[in-house]
């Protein structure tokens, strides 16, 4: 009798087991096949979710001037940040990829022409005496010298096309991820309930709600106070830029886009534009001098940008938004660099309430005693 008992326990124990993987098996591969047919729109969507909690607070000013009619609010939003954003953004990156198409066309012609460096480079401790040897070989024999650097060129030139090809696809998802915000707006109050319940299902009701609340606060706080800043202000070189005549300026904005994000001054941007301005001349001297106020005006935008868009300073420290702009470029283009800078706030965040929480228990007793 007692081997029997022991059998059918066993036999039970084994069924259980069986049904419990055999669910198990089936919930991993549900959810790995929902990833799957997920994972080419995941960054349209986190970028699209960043933007509608970014501008919610917006969407609800201008709703109750609409009599609270939220997918108008949204469709009006959605229009004004195509026409404010995303079309000078086209503009920019399309101005970058001529820039470069010409350089590449010249260079092919051999009608590139290179003046010669002047004495200076060559004082230059370490590289001087190298680069003033390429540069005047370049001024005086391109095509030789292109003929000796082909096979570097030609890297260099896929790698060119790659990273227009990758902007040329951010930009189009970027324009996706603004429609999709719009519709998260829409129906901006019960996708709110949802993250609240979602968030109290995994970690219960106080801290699913303060869970909520930190991303909300982290997303808007990067967001307007980082990559928002950042991002007008080069929007606003490179308008200046394109209105004076300077070439690349799509080079031009990405490079004032990343000294933003790293919070280092973008005049540093407009200084060799300013430059190249008065070099070559070609405005009469009223039109360079309007020119060089705006520019330096646009360089130091971020100071009246900072105040007006965000209150209060950003808490995740800067070198976490440097490396999460970094990293999402490197991994997804452009749009990775938005995506990164803010996710990786958030993770910051979340880790640092959990350890502060962690504290605050564990001193607890501590002070009972």
């Amino acid at each position: 009798m007692e081997n029997n008992e022991l059998i059918a326990v066993e036999k039970r124990i084994v069924a259980k087991f069986l049904d419990m993987f055999i669910k198990f098996s089936l919930i991993l591969g549900l959810a790995s096949f929902c990833f799957t047919v997920f994972s080419p729109f995941m960054n349209l969507m986190l970028w699209a979710l960043i933007l509608a909690v970014t501008l919610y607070p917006l969407h609800q000013r201008f709703a109750k001037r609409l009599n609270d009619k939220q997918g108008k609010t949204a469709t009006l939003l959605v229009l004004l940040g195509l026409l404010l954003l995303v079309v000078p953004t086209i503009a920019m990156v399309s101005s970058m990829g001529d820039s470069i198409s010409n350089l590449i066309e010249r260079v092919n012609n051999n009608t590139l022409e290179i003046p010669p460096p002047s004495a200076n480079i060559a004082t230059i401790p370490l590289v001087g005496e190298k680069l003033n040897a390429v540069w005047l070989k370049a001024s005086t024999d391109l095509p030789s010298l292109i003929k000796s650097l082909q096979p570097q060129l030609g890297d260099a030139t896929k790698k060119v096309i790659g990273t227009l090809a990758s902007m040329s696809g951010s930009l189009l998802m970027s324009i996706f991820s603004f429609i999709v915000a719009g519709i998260i707006m829409a129906y901006g109050r019960a996708g709110a309930n949802s993250a609240d319940r979602i968030a109290t299902r995994i970690i219960g009701a106080e801290r699913g709600l303060k869970l909520t609340a930190l991303c909300t606060a982290t997303i808007r706080a990067v967001a307007l106070g980082v990559i928002g800043v950042a991002f007008i202000q080069a929007l606003l070189v490179g308008i200046i830029m394109t209105f004076a005549g300077i070439p690349a300026v799509g080079i031009f904005f990405i490079i004032a886009l990343i000294l933003g994000i790293a919070q280092i001054p973008v005049i540093l941007v407009t200084i060799p534009a300013i430059a190249y301005m008065w070099m070559t001349g070609d405005h009469g001297t009223a039109l360079n001098i309007v020119f060089t106020i705006l520019l330096i005006v646009a360089g130091m935008a971020d100071n009246v940008l900072k105040p007006l868009l965000l209150g209060r300073g950003v808490d995740a420290p800067m070198p976490v938004v440097l490396i999460g702009a970094l990293g999402g470029m490197a991994a997804s283009g452009i749009l990775g660099m938005f995506i990164g800078a803010t996710l990786l706030s958030i993770g910051y965040r979340i880790f640092m309430a959990w350890v502060d929480d962690g504290l605050a228990e564990t001193s607890e007793p501590n002070d009972h005693q």
